[in-house]
């Protein structure tokens, strides 16, 4: 078997809807794969040279707490053949994407996970989390608030051919200070790659402004038989969140109003006079992978002072390691140590807990990661926190 860059677009997705046993209805620069970048896509050859599998990657920045940005591998199109599953073709293509990522000296790839079974294997963790809720339209008034009076500013009604650049300027500022956000590259905008909003499907904007008439959030949404299906609501502040989404609630001849991605805490459900009219269903989202330990806790910010050991094993890439974490002032040193481990843990339990979304005590609690004392676990948790739930909306 060979594994290697392929720059022939039609037979890189021709393999791809071949390996998900799917036609999708698009060419090169659109939709689906429009954001496909030739020299992170590989190809896997059997020996009588057929295509038999793909695994790409896009190039993003990731926000970490601390509204640190740093460059992360996007993983995605990663399929085999069914008729050549179950022969390592995966695992070779996996080893192969990793190393050409550590090549182009980033220390952090992410996914998001078709079946969450698959890519744990390969030193994954979930490391983001995001809600679904349903609410029916004549269940939707708000509660009087019994807090300082927020001033909301104005709701404009857009088209999405009309707000394309300001969309993307509001979704930047955004996701600058978002821990676990994703950048969306000018190009996913121009060609119109990946789903709604960046993508060609139409939809109505909601943008809003703040008193200053400054655009600082946006609602994309559709109404479909009788439900308001919402993409997502990108704001940079709680009283845009609240503007738009009462917007939203208020719409007139539907039955429901469906949010497809809403951050973990949101505010929604206790703004709602009906506690119970909004019953969030909540999932994992974005995967994270470690490459480089070290880099990785020194990239991000901290908001508690503290030390922990961590050993950590990598059977994937074979490459264990105690470290040091020290955090003074915001700030982390991690070295090597042959000190006693606080907590020994996989790499992908790592990756989980990194942004902040997930608790180590959690993963203590489960049998994923193991606390060396009583007091371990704790400290992680305090160490690990964010300053707001990581979140990311981004598909790819």
């Amino acid at each position: 078997m060979e594994i290697r860059h392929d720059n022939d677009y039609d037979l890189y997705f021709s393999t791809v809807q071949a390996a998900f046993g799917r036609y999708w209805p698009e060419s090169a620069g659109s939709g689906v794969l429009g954001a496909y970048e030739k020299e992170r896509s590989l190809v896997a050859f059997a020996p009588d040279g057929k295509p038999v599998g793909t695994a790409a990657a896009h190039s993003f920045d990731l926000t970490l707490p601390g509204d640190v940005l740093v460059p992360a591998a996007g993983v995605t199109a990663v399929g085999v053949l069914p008729t050549h599953r179950r022969q390592g073709v995966l695992r070779a293509m996996m080893q192969e994407q990793l190393a050409d990522v550590r090549a182009r000296g980033e220390f952090l790839s992410v996914l998001l996970c078709s079946e969450a079974v698959i890519y744990r294997r390969f030193g994954y963790g979930p490391a983001t989390y995001t809600e679904q809720m349903t609410v029916e339209r004549h269940r939707t008034e708000f509660a009087a608030p019994r807090g300082a009076g927020v001033e909301t500013g104005s709701i404009e009604l857009l088209r999405r051919v009309d707000c394309g650049e300001l969309l993307e300027e509001i979704y930047d500022r955004y996701r600058r200070t978002q821990p676990g956000a994703l950048s969306r590259p000018h190009r996913w905008w121009a060609l119109g790659a990946g789903h709604p909003p960046t993508g060609p499907e139409p939809r109505y904007l909601a943008v809003h402004r703040d008193t200053g008439g400054v655009a600082n959030g946006y609602a994309s949404y559709l109404v479909t038989d009788g439900t308001l299906t919402v993409d997502e609501v990108i704001a940079v502040d709680d009283a845009g969140f609240t503007a738009l989404t009462q917007f939203l609630l208020g719409h007139d001849l539907v039955k429901k109003i469906e949010f497809k991605h809403l951050p973990p805490g949101n505010p929604l459900r206790w703004q709602l006079a009906d506690l119970r009219a909004a019953e969030p269903r909540g999932t994992d989202w974005l995967w994270v992978r470690i490459l480089d330990v070290p880099r990785a806790l020194t990239a991000r910010g901290w908001f508690t002072d503290g030390s922990l050991v961590l050993d950590v094993t990598d059977p994937f890439l074979d490459q264990d390691g105690r470290y040091l974490l020290t955090v003074r002032d915001g700030k982390a040193e991690c070295t090597r140590t042959d000190l006693a481990p606080d907590l020994s843990l996989d790499v992908s339990d790592l990756g989980s807990v990194y942004l902040g979304g997930t608790l180590p005590s959690v993963l203590v609690r489960a049998g994923h990661v193991r606390a060396h004392h009583g007091e371990a676990a704790g400290r992680a948790d305090l160490l690990f926190r964010s300053d707001r739930a990581p979140h990311c909306v981004h598909w790819f």
